[in-house]
């Protein structure tokens, strides 16, 4: 473990990362472990804009008699597109049932059918078993959690705290560096989990919320850890698309219910798919690309009519309102949608019981692969993923506590101040963000929906060249000399640029990994489509791995 002088604060498990799987990760913890959860969200007061609050569908879970786990794994499996590990899943449907009993014991708030729970089908379930509370899923859920997240008496919750990068000592993760209000410093800790959510926000188009990035990814693979399976992005076909709109999501759960899809001329653009409306996620999302392209069009229609007015505002409320603040009413007419990027199948490869492959650094949720989801996720599913594994927890084995204790508030006598540094040479926050854009606006055309080996090539390049340059710049290199016992006061004014730059070098790194591994598997498999390689190939039927300062690399399934 650090030594004393090293770490100003010292916890037995820092967990980063406020959303479902991080709160579930602080209460499935032993109890008697002091842990530090960590967010990025600035305001103390502001509700947390984690990916898991904007989930609308639900948690896939077996609850009805006339469903099986057998169904549950078979459509899990079937999704996965011969890429998910079946060990895998068969611990997600199994431990389902228990996770919906431990949710209604912490006031989880359900829609309810008479006496029983309430379920809807989505795309590739052949069972009605997604429990949902209303179309605000996520956000009732982590409700829920926070509840008792506030109740543990060994839990501190810190908001406004930015993760830099892992502390790495002997191959072992013994905490991390973080920016917390201007000071960057060192936080000890005998296990980290990092619970940040996934990169979706590193494309144009997409439906998680900005702090989607891909940090957690990013740490971990540049502290050596294996990162799996990051070309299987899932894209929804049903993103709200208005001019100056966020692209809201559109829940599948209203194809579900009646809803479908149509042209400007009223055809549908999935009539030739097995199972239309509800066919698996990636199928829908390109041939909803295909005919937007043919017809030179940038969106399609979703007619919400069919479900009825009724049913529509009991169940969808969000929806309606949302569209009706942009002055759409679904009741009447057709809404505009295209695909955007939603879920990363890839992340952190992680064990059955949430352990990455560096010692002490455990991933949970969307930042985590845990070989559930294959090639492409099967609906409701990834809830679900955040409880199971952050209930492995439970049996988490730490390494002994320090001999010395530690401080554990904001006692800065472990560390050594340096003198703050006036005019770090940062660039312009206009500049930086205009790059950002810029590489949003690459990642999309290059690695969205449809991908090719003539435009993944180029702007590989591209994005190293990018990095190496950010990399090479003053600013950068004052802030990698920044080692554990060491803490740095910045300037106010630099703060800004510096939360950008930082980001933009994450980004930079996730794109290059992104595209690696889409260039990597020359073949088309679930949520990765190749135009020159259109066909699944038996010899591919293998992980994708990545570690620094490697080629990528194949492993076989488990």
């Amino acid at each position: 473990m650090p030594s004393a002088a090293m770490a100003e604060q010292f916890w037995d498990v820092v967990v980063v990362g406020s959303g479902a799987a991080g709160l579930m990760a602080c209460l499935e913890l032993p109890s008697h472990l002091r842990v530090l959860l960590l967010s990025k969200d600035s305001d103390p007061g502001s509700t947390p804009r984690s990916a898991s609050r904007w989930a609308q569908g639900g948690i896939a879970a077996v609850t009805r008699p006339n469903d099986s786990f057998a169904s549950h794994i078979a459509d899990t499996l079937s999704a996965g597109a011969g890429l998910c590990d079946r060990a895998a899943v068969e611990l997600l449907v199994h431990e389902a049932p228990a996770c919906v009993e431990r949710l209604l014991q912490l006031g989880m708030a359900f829609d309810r059918d008479g006496d029983g729970l309430s379920t809807t089908l989505e795309a590739a379930h052949s069972h009605r078993r997604v429990l949902h509370a209303q179309d605000r899923t996520g956000g009732a859920l982590v409700d829920a959690l926070e509840r008792e997240v506030l109740r543990q008496p060994l839990l501190e919750q810190r908001k406004g705290v930015v993760a830099l990068q892992l502390w790495m000592e002997h191959g072992r993760c013994v905490g991390l560096q973080v920016l917390e209000g201007n000071r960057i410093h060192w936080l000890g800790a005998r296990a980290v989990v990092l619970a940040t959510g996934g990169g979706g926000h590193l494309f144009a188009h997409t439906t998680n919320p900005n702090l989607a990035s891909g940090d957690g990814v990013v740490m971990a693979w540049q502290a050596g850890a294996v990162v799996r399976d990051l070309e299987f992005v899932q894209f929804h076909p049903t993103a709200l698309m208005l001019p100056g709109a966020p692209h809201f999501l559109i829940s599948e759960a209203v194809r579900g219910e009646g809803a479908h899809l149509v042209d400007g001329a009223g055809n549908s653009p999935v009539d030739g798919l097995p199972g239309g409306d509800l066919a698996p996620r990636d199928a829908v999302s390109r041939a909803l690309a295909r005919r937007m392209r043919a017809l030179g069009v940038d969106h399609l229609w979703l007619d919400l009519r069919p479900v009825g007015v009724s049913r529509l505002e009991q169940q969808f409320p969000t929806i309606l309102g949302r569209c009706r603040e942009l002055g759409l009413d679904p009741t009447r007419a057709p809404i505009p949608v295209a695909p955007a990027a939603h879920y990363w199948m890839g992340g952190i490869w992680t064990d059955l019981h949430a352990a990455t492959s560096l010692p002490g650094l455990y991933a949970v949720g969307e930042v985590a692969c845990t070989g559930v989801h294959g090639a492409n996720r099967l609906a409701s599913n990834s809830l679900m993923e955040c409880l199971v594994f952050a209930r492995q927890l439970r049996t988490i084995h730490l390494p002994p506590a320090p001999d010395q204790p530690r401080p554990t508030q904001h006692d800065t006598s472990g560390e050594q101040d340096l003198p703050e540094m006036a005019g770090l040479g940062l660039p312009q926050l206009g500049a930086l963000e205009a790059q950002i854009s810029a590489l949003r606006d690459l990642c999309w055309q290059v690695a969205g929906v449809e991908r090719s080996a003539h435009a993944l090539a180029p702007a590989l390049l591209n994005v190293r060249c990018q990095r190496q340059q950010l990399e090479a710049g003053p600013a950068w290199q004052q802030l990698q000399a920044l080692t554990p016992g060491h803490s740095l006061q910045l300037a106010a004014a630099d703060l800004p640029a510096l939360k950008r730059l930082q980001e933009l070098h994450q980004r930079l790194v996730l794109a290059g990994l992104l595209v690696e591994a889409a260039l990597f598997r020359s073949e088309s498999r679930g949520g990765h489509h190749r135009t020159d390689a259109p066909a699944a190939q038996p010899f591919w039927q293998r992980h994708t791995d990545q570690r620094q300062h490697q080629p990528p690399s194949t492993s076989p399934l488990l």
